[in-house]
């Protein structure tokens, strides 16, 4: 069976999240405003094992371990925009944008066999599925792999750092591994926010300095375009908390 698909018309999937590698997390700075996303995958779930090669197994206790994906993100609410999303709806980054932007409508988050479902398009977008589309997907095989590829094999050249940071960040919050427990009960699932700055300390290559100064104006924006509005307090809160991370850097 083959897919046909082409979203280089839409741009209404330029709303809200964005995971990214470390690499492009720390590229694009200046851009956009960053977190730490840690999702709980339970053992029954069909991507339990592809998440435990790509992120970090956690134990819950005795008789229960869960697989946990660790991401840095774009953490933008899912109302607003991509910061570099222009009003016509292209990418005004096109040549430079992140990996998880150039593998769409891919994720090497899942097993390549199971893409099939990411390439029907969610209600009101304009992505094209008729047959003038070219053909993506055939017989559980990506037919243009080059993005997929690029982006899954940063994901596996991070994944020890990552685990590494997990054990690390588990031992020293515990109020960490009660949150994720609770997000792994929680129906339909759930996702632990932690500061991008926790990340860090197990980057001893980047200049924490120099991270501070790109990325405070970004935060500084998304705490104005997030403030005053009920249903984005979330975020307000933990742009307002990783502000004064950033500010603490930028005074010493």
């Amino acid at each position: 069976m083959e897919y046909n698909f082409d979203c280089t018309i839409c741009g209404k999937c330029c709303y809200g999240q964005v995971p990214l590698t470390v690499k492009d997390a720390l590229a694009h700075a200046d851009r956009f405003p960053l977190a730490m996303i840690w999702t709980p995958v339970g053992r029954e779930n069909k991507y339990f094992d592809h998440t435990t090669r790509l992120g970090s197994k956690v134990n819950l206790s005795k008789r229960k371990d869960i697989g946990v994906r660790i991401s840095p993100a774009a953490y933008i609410p899912p109302s607003l925009p991509c910061p570099e999303l222009a009003e016509d709806n292209t990418c005004r980054i096109h040549t430079q944008k992140p990996s998880r932007c150039r593998t769409m409508p891919f994720s090497p988050y899942r097993d390549e066999s199971h893409q099939a479902e990411l390439l029907i398009p969610r209600e009101n977008w304009d992505c094209d599925v008729s047959n003038e589309a070219p053909v993506v997907y055939r017989d559980n095989i990506i037919v243009e792999r080059q993005d997929f590829d690029r982006e899954f094999d940063d994901l596996l050249n991070q994944a020890d750092t990552l685990r590494r940071y997990a054990d690390w960040l588990l031992a020293s919050v515990p109020s960490l591994m009660k949150e994720l427990n609770k997000m792994a009960k929680k129906k339909g699932g759930g996702q632990v926010i932690v500061s991008f700055f926790s990340l860090l300390p197990r980057l001893p290559e980047v200049d924490v300095a120099e991270f501070a100064v790109k990325q405070h104006p970004i935060v500084e924006d998304f705490i104005t375009k997030t403030s005053g509005i009920s249903a984005l307090k979330k975020y307000h809160k933990h742009y307002k908390e990783y502000a004064t991370e950033l500010e603490r850097v930028l005074n010493q």
